[in-house]
């Protein structure tokens, strides 16, 4: 092979490439490339399991939700029987400006997470009292009384 020839191929393969370069990083696929980074980078704000922990007090179960940076209005709370179920949800709205402050891209994200929490009894809703304070969720559900029953036998 003459050296015209190779010199003719490595010209090729070399506009290749840099047609494969410029197609990565024109406008359509360099912006949903960076799209994708971002969400392999943070695919979830806030953790879709956020932490929760159940204690027991003679009266009352405490449960407390930790979630720093969410606001009361975005955590809900319903109670089903025995369960409590604490959901949070994220409404955002991202806006991408141009060099002359004209939107160029918009983009809506909603984010929701919720935990269900067990109790061994069911659960009397109109006692159930729930604070929201420095991202710490705190609600503290009163234990039933229950009748006991006396054991006959002839012992």
């Amino acid at each position: 092979m003459s050296e015209e020839n190779k010199k003719g191929k490595n010209d090729q393969f070399g506009e290749l490439v840099k047609s494969m370069n410029q197609f990565f990083h024109d406008k359509p696929v360099k912006g949903f490339l960076q799209t994708m980074d971002e969400f392999f980078r943070a695919p979830f704000p806030f953790q879709s399991a956020f932490p929760v922990e159940v204690r027991e007090s003679k009266d009352e179960h405490i449960i407390t939700a930790q979630l720093p940076g969410v606001k009361r209005e975005q955590i809900q709370l319903d109670i089903l029987d025995n369960y409590v179920t604490i959901t949070v949800q994220s409404h955002e709205l991202f806006t991408e400006e141009d060099d002359h402050q004209r939107p160029v891209r918009r983009r809506q994200s909603m984010q929701r997470s919720s935990r269900t929490i067990p109790l061994p009894q069911p659960i009397a809703e109109n006692k159930v009292k729930a604070s929201y304070q420095n991202g710490l969720l705190q609600i503290r559900v009163p234990k039933q009384k229950g009748k006991k029953i006396l054991i006959e036998g002839n012992d």
